[in-house]
């Protein structure tokens, strides 16, 4: 088994002339948890198909545990996908869902038994083997779903957003589940979602799609923190943007004037002098104070309290600048801290820690 149990080069797809896909290269590791994040239409559903073999690309090539499976049929693939809608058989119950690929692939009759009982106990529905679908909640008709696609043993695991469907309290207990079984079987799980805070609670590796390209593939941490376009940072989570000019740059830091003011980043980047970059910041790390609570204003950005959000663990604030951009500011909610009572219509500063921002080049 190779280090890469699948593989694209150069893959791109077309239908009726209209692109879908272009220039793809991808790489999903062994063992690893992989999501596919972009809005809707971006191609992820497009590129597992591509992978399950339900589709063939127009150009480029596909490659499973190192094999080339041009014009390999599905069946062929060692590949298994769970659907959104779980396509399971009404008529049978979950035992005889998850047996139904063993006994096409006519296994003896034990050895179905054995297997389907012990997929059923690592989803944990060893005691629901005899209900139909319609006697399980959407949570236990998913397992089911995992369940027949695992007991073929397949090298991979792909997952066209199967927890779209499921209220938020259950879709919150199934990200758990889903990632501690990838880790209890150990086989590569190339998951699609347009929901970024699932990809971002439930992945090894995220690679953020948009109009049938890779805009960016690095680990949570590194998608949410260190985005390399305007697209992935305003896909992956809120963000402030601001417009600024460089005034000056030397090997150890860039100065740079936002809305007025200078400010400095430490580090070394590669622009230059009148160029135009944006200032990303995200509500977390953005900062406001009441005019009593600040005595040097030098990085700091006046503007008004407009709206005030309490969502129990955190308060978001809205703040419109005095150039009319509205920022948002997100704070952890503490009772005994009183800067989380401003009121709307109040005059406070919004500032940031020199460090905290990303910085990219200007995009229209």
């Amino acid at each position: 088994m190779t280090s890469n149990v699948i593989e694209l080069r150069s893959v791109s797809k077309s239908i009726h002339g209209h692109d879908i896909l272009y220039d793809v290269n991808l790489e999903v590791r062994n063992g690893e948890f992989l999501t596919l994040l972009g809005p809707s239409g971006c191609g992820k559903t497009t590129l597992l198909r591509l992978i399950s073999g339900f589709e063939e690309p127009t150009k480029g090539k596909v490659f499973i545990n190192g094999k080339d499976v041009s014009g390999l049929p599905p069946h062929l693939r060692h590949v298994h996908t769970v659907f959104q809608s779980y396509a399971l058989f009404p008529h049978m119950t979950a035992f005889e869902n998850v047996a139904f690929g063993l006994r096409c692939q006519k296994r003896p009759a034990k050895e179905i038994q054995e297997r389907v009982n012990n997929v059923l106990k690592i989803v944990k529905l060893e005691k629901y083997a005899n209900r139909r679908p319609e006697q399980l909640s959407g949570g236990q008709q998913q397992r089911v779903a995992i369940a027949r696609a695992i007991v073929n043993r397949p090298l991979v695991l792909l997952l066209d957003e199967p927890l779209s469907s499921l209220d938020y309290r259950l879709r919150k207990t199934m990200q758990l589940e889903l990632k501690q079984l990838q880790r209890k079987l150990g086989i590569a799980f190339l998951f699609v979602t347009h929901d970024q805070e699932e990809a971002l609670s439930m992945s090894d590796r995220v690679v953020v799609m948009d109009e049938g390209s890779i805009e960016q593939i690095g680990t949570p941490r590194q998608v949410y923190e260190e985005p390399r376009s305007l697209n992935v940072a305003k896909f992956i989570g809120e963000v402030n943007i601001f417009n600024s000019t460089v005034t000056a740059i030397d090997e150890k830091s860039v100065s740079m004037e936002i809305e007025g003011k200078q400010r400095i980043v430490k580090g070394t980047y590669p622009y230059q002098v009148g160029q135009k970059l944006h200032v990303l910041v995200r509500p977390e790390d953005l900062r406001v104070w009441g005019p009593a609570e600040v005595d040097d204003t030098t990085d700091m950005y006046p503007g008004t309290v407009e709206e005030v959000i309490y969502k129990g663990t955190t308060v978001d604030f809205m703040v419109r600048l005095s150039n009319n951009q509205l920022v948002a500011a997100t704070k952890f909610f503490n009772e005994d801290d009183e800067r989380v009572d401003y009121t709307i219509g109040e005059q406070v500063w919004a500032s940031w820690l020199s460090g905290w921002e990303v910085l990219l080049p200007h995009a229209t």
